[in-house]
């Protein structure tokens, strides 16, 4: 509801429902009185819109049309959606032979035409509501079935359901109670979606003659009448269409809605399962303090929460740190511990429907912690500028279908107020500085022809178009050999130099981020558990229980090759004894 897509479908949904609930009582009479005065009558301030070859107002039969188009369309869903969903979850229950051969039916309907099927069925049943409502339901069967065998597939294979086997459970309840609740969510969305397509292929065969036959009628029988007189009088069937056109769109605005609402996927928490202590081994600064006026970053009680299943989850929650200008600061931690959200939220990159709650985001003198969407947006030119990001896959950052030197030269445009000839002067000079060998060609080249340590340094050109303050890396190596993960370093060392650049350093490479940061914050689960120096941290001076185990479980030259590999479950299983 806090987009306007959202909005939108709220208020659409609303409208067409109190159309199709209210609209006949109030105007059904009228919509259907004959009046040969007035026959094909043109807009006036009577008739808005005219009238028909009946003399009836076309505005207020294309008001009463709407009960009987969304009514016929929501059937035809409901029809195909019941059968769709108990075709698609039958594999799962039924023995595995008849299972494939249902999978094998549904995959050569899906092939078919869905048209051609319609139009097929149609026929069919014969003419009428009754014919054409079956027809669509039965058309909408095939792709609703294909999707619930997907989505039953993924399902049947995960533990809950293998527990449930193996405590007996029947297999029709372990239909109903385990695979069908978990892909609710994606059965509901693609049901919306096909109601907006049920509404309009309603109308479709009503035009045709197929479906709703007189007196009754819908959005497409009006649509057939208006059309003989489209030039005569255009509103009579412009009126029909459009609202065929906005329902649709209503219906499928609606339909990706609820899919943002409900495709977040919920965090476990599994600190206080670990046993870990709630407060820092060693402080981080204090959330009640100012920020720092000398720092270049300054963050204090940081909070990422996302929706799921109708609840807020936090994966990142009381986070304070200070970078200081220069400083290089390195953060490490396990995948899912919260690293790249709390990057990703000093950036202001976190998404919708993501919510950042923060006492301080503090960036070059600005608090963005609070902020709108449209004030930040009013500092995109300095975040631009001053704040570069260098994500983990290169790859993915960089666009495959543009070249090289246009994207590395679009922050320029964007927020430096440069010329298109400028700026990608500029970009060849960056990529020469980061040291890529005969650049003018090179941006001329796509993504696909770098190779990953060049796409990785022409990430870190790209954040050098401004005048970089801050430069967040997340995990800029991985993936890279360690020759090209050397080079990459050297390069970012050298960027940092020049540059003045404080560097908040992201990585699961403890030994590469000792190497390369002054100060080390270790995080676990969403939280700063430590905030130590890479020195005291190299010579095991670390205090936390989650520091000590990652550290431990780094394998080095005298690591006894006899045993099992350490790992930070073992620890903290001995740290908790």
């Amino acid at each position: 509801m806090r987009t306007p897509a959202g909005a939108i479908a709220a208020i659409g949904t609303v409208l067409l429902v109190g159309l199709a609930i209210f609209a006949p009582v109030l105007w059904g009479a009228e919509a259907a009185e004959v009046n040969v005065d007035v026959i094909a009558r043109g807009p006036s301030a009577e008739h808005l819109l005219g009238t028909d070859s009946a003399g009836r107002d076309i505005l207020l039969r294309t008001l009463v049309a709407a009960r009987t188009s969304l009514m016929y369309g929501m059937l035809a869903t409901l029809i195909g959606v019941t059968l769709g969903v108990i075709v698609g979850c039958l594999p799962s229950i039924l023995p595995p032979w008849i299972g494939r051969l249902v999978t094998a039916v549904v995959n050569m309907l899906v092939a078919f035409p869905a048209l051609l099927l319609i139009l097929f069925l149609a026929v069919f049943f014969g003419q009428g509501a009754t014919g054409a409502v079956f027809a669509l339901g039965l058309a909408i069967v095939p792709n609703i079935a294909r999707l619930c065998q997907t989505m039953t597939a993924s399902v049947v294979g995960r533990d809950f359901v293998s527990a449930a086997k193996v405590l007996g459970v029947p297999r029709t309840a372990i239909l109903f109670r385990h695979i069908i609740p978990s892909i609710a969510d994606v059965i509901v969305v693609n049901a919306t979606m096909a109601a907006a397509s049920s509404l309009t292929a309603m109308a479709g065969l009503s035009f045709l003659g197929i479906g709703l036959q007189a007196p009754a009628y819908d959005w497409g029988r009006l649509l057939s009448e208006g059309l003989a007189r489209m030039y005569v009088s255009p509103a009579a069937a412009l009126t029909p269409a459009i609202a065929v056109t906005l329902a649709g769109i209503v219906l499928t605005m609606l339909g990706d809605t609820i899919g943002r609402a409900v495709g977040v996927t919920p965090v476990i928490s599994m600190r206080k399962l670990a046993g870990l202590p709630t407060r820092s081994a060693k402080p981080e600064p204090d959330r009640g303090e100012a920020p720092h006026p000398e720092a270049v970053l300054s963050v204090r009680d940081l909070h990422v929460s996302f929706p799921a299943l109708g609840k807020w989850v936090t994966p990142v929650r009381g986070v304070s740190f200070d970078i200081a200008r220069g400083e290089r600061v390195g953060i490490v931690g396990e995948s899912g511990s919260g690293k790249s959200l709390t990057a990703l939220a000093v950036a202001q990159l976190i998404e919708y429907p993501g919510r950042v709650e923060a006492d301080a985001i503090v960036f070059d003198g600005v608090d963005y912690a609070g902020m709108s969407e449209r004030e930040v947006t009013s500092h995109a030119a300095d975040l631009g500028l001053k704040m570069s990001m260098v994500f983990q896959d290169p790859m993915s950052s960089l666009n495959p279908s543009l070249r090289v030197g246009p994207q590395v030269a679009e922050t320029a445009l964007l927020h430096g107020g440069g010329i298109r000839t400028q700026a990608s002067n500029q970009a060849t000079d960056r990529l020469a500085e980061v040291g890529i060998q005969n650049p003018k060609m090179r941006a001329r080249q796509y993504p696909f022809q770098f190779s990953g340590g060049m796409r990785q340094r022409a990430m870190i050109a790209m954040g050098l178009m401004g005048t970089p303050k801050l430069i967040i890396a997340d995990e800029p190596t991985t993936a890279l050999d360690a020759t090209v993960q050397r080079t990459v370093m050297q390069v970012l060392d050298r960027v940092a130099v020049e540059h003045g650049s404080a560097v908040m350093f992201i990585s699961h490479d403890i030994a590469l981020v000792t190497g390369f940061c002054e100060r080390v914050l270790v995080m676990y689960h969403g939280e700063i558990v430590e905030d130590i120096s890479s020195a005291d941290l190299v010579e095991g001076s670390a205090v936390h229980p989650y520091t000590k185990a990652l550290m431990a479980s780094i394998p080095t030259l005298t690591t006894d090759r006899s045993r099992p590999m350490a790992t930070v479950a073992d620890f903290m299983k001995e740290d908790k004894a």
